[in-house]
């Protein structure tokens, strides 16, 4: 994983799931369901943007401050599970 410009692996696709009513990551074994804050920030992993540029993205399209150790986190777990580059 590239800590300052994460991206989401070529292994996964995230897309909205109509049934689900959420979004999810695709790959090939199956689906992970995640909650619409996850998705708000794996939404933005694109290798073009910083954490700090997520993290001001999110705090100013949703009006919240204080947020970058749960987006840390979130990335740091996604890491883990492969999901992040």
């Amino acid at each position: 994983m590239n800590p300052s410009h994460p991206k989401l692996s070529r292994r996964f696709r995230l897309q909205y799931e109509e049934a689900q009513t959420r979004w999810v990551l695709l790959y090939p074994e199956g689906m992970v369901q995640l909650n619409d804050s996850a998705a708000e920030i794996l939404k933005r992993c694109d290798g073009g943007r910083s954490v700090a540029d997520i993290v001001s993205e999110l705090e100013t399209t949703f009006s919240i401050q204080g947020i970058g150790p749960q987006v840390e986190s979130l990335l740091e777990e996604g890491g883990r599970r492969g999901w992040i580059d």
